[in-house]
């Protein structure tokens, strides 16, 4: 008998998550290079080359292709990213890079962000290999480095760099879809069709420095703390994308809840955990994060300058940033520190439907929606090339558990029946792809 991906998935979560990949940005952190050297392994072993791109030192992502048997099929590229958020040890119940398993759970960070999608991955593409299952279209397996800074050095990296490795391919699945909550009474498993742009603004307003106690009209601190602040406070209207209008018109089948654009709370409240992330949805959003200001508490500075993190709606990116430099005022110099796309795609198509029936097989009489995603994943470096990505890391989780505040949180863990059950399910999507 064959290793089944269930039968390894959890071992191998586990082995990732107490490698230590924390991204703290502008390069800083340990890198993924031990973690792509153990994913690099688990290919090797099974017979599969594996390809190791190391964009800095420390930065490194592996990538490998799974021939399909009709060559005139286009490619599906299916990654995840190796890197994770910090953890600050004292704020966990648990070691956050020990894996500990308590109560049917893996402890640790990245056990939903996205570590436990990288092992289904691992486990998936290892059983196939042993078993001589060959898909039907070439299958591009990519561990990418980065991921939680922007992608610089991993998949924006390889686009850029490499952009023969994803030849022939049209299509992707990564993180932060699939994954199961319940509405209405209903098990609904929400797949990602679209996500929202980045737009990170850096804010810079310049005034005459002087000493602290002196009269001055024209302090650099006080011009940005007001347009921070009209930024921050502002109220972004309501608007609905295509995406959004299917996943509430499915919400409201399920609950009976009509959704109303002046108080969006009634319905979102009948979703649970996962208001949040799609509360988030249902407008753009300015959010100040960094204040920067003067060094000594006598001296006015001559400049200030703070940083947005604004995401914005597919469509929106243009109307957005008028309407930031507007609240900034014409004192403010406003500038992208990082920009890139939003995406959306239709809940239609061939691999839709294999996702869902994939969903189905395990869960029968579970329904399942789009949604739009308001962070952002590597599928919008690939989508440079054409690329059109979904969010698909299975899981079904049990109510009680608050997976969406698990992404970037303290004590984040993820179900070990999870991880079995989304190893079935990408199981069959991709032999079936």
């Amino acid at each position: 008998m064959g290793v089944a991906p269930e039968d390894e998935v959890v071992r191998i979560c586990r082995e990732l998550i107490r490698i230590d990949t924390s991204n703290f940005g502008d390069n800083e952190g340990p890198g993924e290079r031990r973690a792509a050297e153990y994913a690099a392994g688990l290919i090797e072993e099974v017979g599969l080359e594996a390809q190791l791109f190391e964009s800095a030192p420390g930065r490194a992502s592996v990538i490998t292709r799974m021939a399909g048997s009709d060559s005139s099929l286009p490619a599906l590229v299916v990654h995840g990213h190796l890197d994770v958020v910090p953890a600050q040890k004292e704020d966990w119940s648990v070691d956050p890079f020990s894996a500990e398993e308590r109560d049917g759970l893996i402890w640790g960070r990245g056990a939903v962000d996205m570590k436990d999608m990288d092992a289904m991955i691992l486990s998936v593409l290892r059983s196939m290999q042993r078993e001589g299952i060959q898909p039907r279209r070439d299958l591009i397996f990519a561990f990418f480095a980065d991921e939680e800074a922007g992608g610089n050095y991993g998949a924006s990296w390889l686009v850029d760099n490499k952009p023969e490795l994803f030849d022939g391919a049209t299509e992707a699945i990564s993180e932060v879809g699939g994954f199961s909550a319940t509405i209405g009474g209903q098990r609904t498993y929400l797949l990602q069709t679209a996500e929202k742009g980045i737009s990170w603004l850096r804010l810079v307003a310049h005034g005459r420095a002087g000493h602290g106690s002196q009269i001055n009209t024209d302090n650099a601190v006080t011009q940005l703390a007001r347009a921070v602040a009209r930024i921050g406070e502002h109220q972004w209207p309501v608007e609905l994308t295509p995406t959004m209008r299917q996943f509430l018109d499915g919400v409201t089948e399920l609950t009976g809840v009509e959704f109303d654009a002046d108080n969006p709370e009634i319905l979102l409240k009948e979703l649970g955990t996962v208001a949040r992330f799609v509360g988030a949805t249902l407008q753009n959003t300015s959010n100040p994060t960094v204040l920067k200001g003067g060094y000594k508490h006598n001296v006015i500075p001559g400049s200030a300058e703070a940083l947005i993190d604004v995401r914005t709606l597919p469509g929106q990116e243009e109307a957005v940033l008028a309407t930031i430099k507007s609240l900034a005022g014409d004192s403010v110099d406003v500038s992208y520190a990082h920009k890139d796309v939003s995406l959306e795609v239709p809940f239609a198509g061939n691999l839709v439907d294999m996702m869902v029936d994939s969903l189905l097989a395990e869960d029968p009489g579970a329904k399942v929606l789009p949604y739009t995603l308001s962070g952002g994943t590597d599928n919008k470096s690939l989508s440079r090339l054409g690329i059109t990505g979904y969010g698909f890391a299975p899981l079904r989780l049990p109510d009680d558990l608050d997976f969406t505040g698990m992404f970037h949180g303290v004590d984040e863990r993820v179900p070990t029946d999870s991880l079995r059950f989304g190893s079935r399910v990408l199981n069959r999507l991709l032999t079936g792809s």
